[in-house]
């Protein structure tokens, strides 16, 4: 079985089963910055604890359809998007309910495919409404783990987007989080293939970073980016009240960083389609 997926919308699942790495911050200002350059981009909170759905500013009350809600059967894609402050950019909330779905469907033989059938009958929807913008991104924030979420997410997606923070035990889970990619790719969706890595919480001032950044180059080559996403007091800030760092502080080394990871992310999509 494999996702087709049309060529003017892409879908990036933003993984790594090591916790505190970056995915979900990089999933919002990405998401973020694509907007800001013209995307119309929805994100799809995958975790549990719902702080995809927090950064963005939407509240608990306000998440009445879920990601939960979409993996069950209950609701559509197009249902559930929620607008933001930022113009283009629209979130799928999540909350506790996901805590328990992998045990309601782990019976069901379609239980991996799906959020690719969600996004497949939301592109039929764009399809049949033409005069309606339709989505060009969207962006899948994992849960930290390679649980029954996380293969929906890969087998709904184009491509994988890695955040690889830079700290003692960077590559630590790489290979296993590599052979899942593997695995989904060799067994239910064949077109999968890794976006790029991005590493995250650099800081220039040590050697310490450099070593770690040269350690994961050495691991992935060309698929990491040139762009690296600085530890930024800024950006660990804009969480808490609700804002993607570039409405927090637009200025800020975070936000200026994760502009040009967005430029790149484009140049790479324009690259893959032209080969």
């Amino acid at each position: 079985m494999t996702t087709h997926i049309e060529d003017n919308l892409r879908v990036l699942a933003i993984a790594n089963q090591k916790g505190g790495v970056g995915k979900t911050t990089t999933t919002i200002n990405l998401g973020t910055a694509l907007a800001a350059i013209g995307e119309r981009v929805l994100i799809i909170d995958m975790d549990s604890q719902g702080n995809a759905s927090t950064g963005l500013g939407i509240s608990e009350q306000d998440r009445t359809i879920t990601t939960y809600d979409i993996l069950s059967s209950r609701a559509s894609l197009a249902q559930a998007a929620l607008p933001t402050e930022v113009a283009n950019l629209f979130i799928v909330p999540a909350n506790s309910d996901l805590v328990g779905l992998e045990a309601e469907i782990i019976t069901a033989q379609n239980r991996n495919f799906r959020m690719r059938d969600a996004v497949l009958a939301l592109i039929a929807g764009q399809q049949s409404h033409p005069d309606i913008p339709s989505y060009t991104y969207i962006l899948i924030d994992c849960p930290p783990s390679l649980s029954t979420l996380t293969i929906n997410a890969m087998v709904a997606a184009n491509s994988v987007l890695v955040p690889v923070q830079c700290e003692f035990y960077a590559l630590e889970g790489i290979s296993q989080l590599h052979a899942t990619i593997e695995g989904v790719r060799a067994t239910l969706n064949p077109d999968l293939e890794i976006h790029g890595v991005v590493l995250t919480m650099h800081d220039t001032r040590t050697s310490f970073s450099t070593e770690v950044a040269n350690e994961v180059k050495n691991f992935f080559g060309p698929k990491v980016y040139e762009t690296y996403i600085p530890r930024n007091i800024r950006v660990a800030e804009a969480p808490s009240h609700g804002k993607p760092i570039l409405l927090y502080d637009m200025k800020c080394p975070g936000s200026q960083a994760y502009i040009k990871l967005a430029s790149e992310v484009v140049d790479r999509e324009r690259e893959l389609r032209a080969a």
